[in-house]
């Protein structure tokens, strides 16, 4: 798409407008549609309780609506530069406002949130033509506005940063800072999730050895696994730079109904360069004092009273601790003696640069192939 350095188009009514690749929805209030009825149940049901996940079907397929999404890791003190879902984010851009000047908006913004990219400018036009849902090679003023909001919310800018990775929820729609995800049918690679009040008085053995009789056999075990592997290293040094899972969860992993790994939300996640904005001269007294989200921990320097940059676990390491409980029970007798060990090695693995490219790199595909040779040439694979 060619995009002029004409200023924003202004002069289009307000509309709402409901975005989805290949079938796009605008609605203009005076002149209500179809399609626009189709989807007012959700719309309404989303300005009303904000804050909410709806399940629903669009056209027949299972989605996620998510509205006003504030990040489970904002009461840890992440920075107020994450998604608030506040109107004074649709007051940008300005009327007057240029493409050219909004491309540097989007610019400015991406590298504050992802650092410093090569190929930033390659994100800035999927940004461009994301916003421009009715395809006429313009942005309006409502797309504008629209799309600047939604970058606001976390998950979704790491969506459109990811989109292109197999793992990754797509994107499938969006309306104000309402958007629509792909619907994970097993948002966990767990099935029972004991409510928190509860868990005082059922016993962890109990819920373990339910979780252990209700999840899918062995070999299906080992193909989610070789998936979360897979996304492991794609969110390792892309081409939009790294990202963290600061909340590494069994409930943040799920899978289809091919038993394909896919990440149940993006909620847990930051991109390294947000986690070491965060950290950067930040005051400490202790290790517990540099924590992002859950458990991106990094150590506290004592001596300046300051939190080092660097995050202790890498990715590898928290998945690896998922993947002790979930993989090694009913593990084939003759591949359980190796996967232990492999999977010792894995979580004592370092954030450290000293170690990251090399050691890691091995130890993921030591574990990959480990698993991909027992279950190749099966039904499984």
């Amino acid at each position: 798409m060619v995009v002029s350095s004409s200023e924003i188009h202004t002069d289009l009514p307000f509309y709402t407008v409901f975005a989805a690749p290949g079938q796009f929805i605008l609605s203009h209030f005076i002149n209500i549609s179809y399609y626009f009825n189709i989807f007012s149940i959700f719309i309404t049901l989303a300005l009303i309780l904000l804050f909410q996940v709806y399940i629903g079907l669009w056209k027949d397929r299972p989605v996620v609506i998510k509205c006003g999404i504030e990040d489970p890791m904002n009461i840890d003190g992440v920075p107020d530069t994450l998604p608030r879902p506040e109107m004074s984010l649709f007051d940008k851009p300005t009327r007057g406002t240029s493409m050219d000047e909004f491309k540097e908006m989007l610019h400015s913004f991406l590298k504050a949130n992802l650092g410093e990219q090569p190929s930033l400018s390659v994100l800035v036009d999927r940004v461009i033509t994301l916003a421009d849902v009715n395809q006429d090679g313009k942005v309006s003023l409502a797309e504008a506005k629209s799309i600047w909001a939604l970058l606001h919310i976390n998950e979704f800018l790491l969506m459109v940063a990811l989109q292109e990775k197999e793992h990754t929820p797509k994107l499938l729609g969006f309306c104000g800072d309402l958007y629509v995800t792909e619907r994970v049918i097993h948002s966990s690679l767990y099935r029972l999730e004991v409510p928190h009040y509860l868990k005082a008085v059922i016993p962890e053995a109990l819920s373990s050895s339910l979780n252990h009789w209700l999840a899918p056999s062995w070999p299906r075990r080992a193909r989610i696994t070789i998936g979360l592997l897979e996304f492991v290293e794609e969110v390792f040094h892309g081409s939009y730079g790294s990202f963290l899972i600061c909340d590494a969860s069994p409930h943040h992993v799920g899978y289809n109904a091919k038993y394909d790994c896919k990440m149940a939300n993006l909620h847990s996640m930051a991109s390294e360069a947000m986690v070491r904005a965060f950290l950067k001269g930040r005051r400490c007294e202790n290790n517990a004092d540099c924590i992002y989200g859950r458990d991106c921990t990094a150590t506290c320097d004592r001596l300046v009273k300051q939190c080092n940059t660097e995050v202790v676990q890498p990715n590898l390491a928290k998945v690896c601790m998922l993947l002790q409980d979930y993989l090694l029970f009913g593990a084939p007798s003759d591949l359980r003696g190796d996967l232990e060990k492999q999977l010792r090695t894995c979580v004592t693995l370092s954030g450290l640069a000293s170690q990251m490219e090399v050691h890691h790199s091995l130890v993921l595909n030591n574990l990959k192939t480990l698993l991909w040779k027992k279950i190749s040439n099966t039904q499984y694979s």
